[in-house]
Formats: structure tokens, C-alpha cells, sequence
């Protein structure tokens, strides 16, 4: 089958089959009886986990009396933005504007941030969807510290990317939160960059993101997050919320053949210790208890 006979990508529709249900007042059990169809159904098209079938469409057109575009329709695509190329000092932006790259986009306050997928990871970069390609750059290179402005062409509709809120932290829940969305919202989803609390901290400062995580402990007080944030956030109207409660510690081999049972015996010759990146409230935390263990971090291989 050739190229131009493909099914069209569930990403690539535009699907207001939710937002018209709730408008006439109708749970999905009703719509699908009066459609005919199962309540999985409607459940699995406005999760947009199934495309429905030209019947399938039609049925729920009539239902809702409405036409099928009104529930479904192609997202525009193709469009060139210009946008701020953020890279994290992980590679020269030179290097990723020759390259082509996949990227997310968002936008956060005035800004038009540009994110290469492979930032993400080498899990993440096969899995996220990107939101365009880059082009090159826009004119002579300017705009962030670490990054220039660059053409993107969009491979998805600009009202749907401009919808997406851009999470920085460790949080593994993150990506659990953009799916309980996507099952929810029409547009909005949730794209998450795995940076350390204080990297995550400094990115929300620089509106690089809407929403930081962090899991910082002050060793004064034991109190968790808000005496760093009194400390590192000043200025500006942010809102605090508690998300999650985290237990830490240590991961070893199994069966423990080193028999490490706390922080102390990290010490001990012959252990090496993989740690989290400088900055990470994990290791912020681990720092705090080797001092109390009256141990130096240097005394620790890794």
C-alpha cells in the first residue's frame, strides 16, 4: 500500500467529540445508546486511543446533531514559527540546528521555547511525538544564554502545542499526570523534562517551563521544599502545591553482597556509588546524611 494510502496517525485528528457530548448534557453511556455503539467505545474515541470508522462517525454526527467535521477534523500542520532553541548545554546549537532535529515547542509567558525530543532520553526520544522540525536558524543567532532563535516547521496543529504544559523534575508521576489529562482535555498534555529539584528550580525562573518539581529537605529545619524555595525563588507570583510524598534511599545489587545498611558504609573500600547529578534534591539529601554520618563526600568512590 502506498504512502498517500496510509491510516491517518490518531495525532494528526482533531477530535471535539467530548466537548459537544458534555454540551448537550449527555454521559458517554447515553451518546452510545443513541448511537449505537458501546460506551467503550465513545470512552476509547474521546481518550483518542481509536479513530472511528466513517459509520461510526456518522452515527455520532447524527446523535449529537452535529455534522462529522464539527466532531473531527484534520489539525493543520506545515506551518514555520520561530522559536528560542533551548539545548542545556548538552550539545553546541550549531550542531542540533544542522541536524534537523525532532522537537517539542511551548509557550510559556511571551517565550516560544524550542526543545530537541532527544533531550528527553534515549526512552523518551522514541516514544514522545514531536511537535516539528527544525529548519535552521532565524537570522543572525540571539536570544537565550544557551540557545538562538530557529525556524521550526510544525507537524502538528500550533493551537494544540501551544496547549501543552512543559513540567521540569524526576517525578516519574509527571508522566502519569499527562495521561490522566490526555484522557481528560481535548487539547492539553503534558510533556515532562527529566531535570534535578535545583535545575528544574532555575528553569522556572527562566520561564523555560511552567511547572518545576523539586524534593529539596532542609537539614535545619527537616522541612521539606518551601525554606529552598524562600531561598531561591524570590520575586515573581508562583503557586506551591504539594503533589507527592517521596521515601529515598539506596538501590544495591541484589542480595546486598556488600551488606550496606546505611549511608555510613558507603565509606567502606571496595564500594562505588553511582549518584545523581549536582543540584538533585537526592543527592542534596545524601550530602545531609553523610554529614551527620561524620562522613565527607570525598571519602565516598563515585
Amino acid at each position: 500500500m502506498g504512502e498517500r494510502s496510509r491510516a491517518e496517525p490518531v495525532e494528526n485528528i482533531e477530535n471535539h467529540l467530548r466537548r459537544l457530548r458534555m454540551a448537550a448534557g449527555l454521559a458517554q453511556g447515553q451518546l452510545a445508546s443513541m448511537a449505537g455503539i458501546t460506551r467503550q467505545a465513545v470512552c476509547a474515541i474521546e481518550a483518542r486511543a481509536y479513530l472511528p470508522t466513517t459509520a461510526v462517525a456518522l452515527r455520532l454526527a447524527g446523535a449529537l446533531t452535529c455534522r462529522v467535521e464539527d466532531l473531527f477534523n484534520l489539525v493543520a500542520s506545515g506551518e514555520v514559527i520561530e522559536g528560542e532553541l533551548l539545548v542545556s548545554g548538552r550539545k553546541d546549537p550549531a550542531d542540533t540546528i544542522r541536524s534537523r532535529a525532532r522537537v517539542k515547542v511551548a509557550r510559556v509567558g511571551g517565550r516560544l521555547v524550542v526543545r530537541p525530543v532527544a533531550t528527553l532520553g534515549e526512552v523518551l526520544n522514541y516514544t514522545v511525538p514531536a511537535d516539528g522540525l527544525l529548519l535552521g536558524p532565524a537570522g543572525a543567532k540571539r536570544g537565550a544564554k544557551d540557545g538562538s532563535k530557529v525556524r521550526v516547521q510544525l507537524l502538528r496543529d500550533r493551537r494544540t502545542i501551544e496547549q501543552e504544559i512543559a513540567v521540569a523534575g524526576c517525578d516519574p508521576a509527571i508522566f502519569l499526570v499527562g495521561e490522566y489529562l490526555r484522557r481528560r482535555q481535548e487539547r492539553t498534555t503534558v510533556v515532562g523534562w527529566t531535570l534535578g529539584s535545583a535545575a528544574a528550580v532555575e528553569a522556572l525562573k527562566r520561564h523555560e517551563v511552567h511547572v518545576a518539581g523539586l524534593h529539596m529537605v532542609d537539614p535545619k529545619s527537616g522541612e521539606s521544599n518551601l525554606p529552598y524555595l524562600r531561598k531561591h525563588l524570590k520575586g515573581g507570583d508562583y503557586t506551591v502545591i504539594t503533589f507527592a510524598t517521596w521515601e529515598e534511599g539506596l538501590i544495591v545489587c541484589p542480595g546486598n553482597p556488600m551488606g550496606i545498611r546505611e549511608v555510613g558504609d558507603l565509606a567502606r573500600k571496595g564500594i562505588t556509588l553511582v549518584n545523581r547529578e549536582e543540584g538533585a534534591g537526592a543527592r542534596v539529601l545524601l550530602y545531609q546524611r553523610l554529614a551527620a554520618a561524620r562522613v565527607k563526600p570525598i571519602q565516598v568512590k563515585g
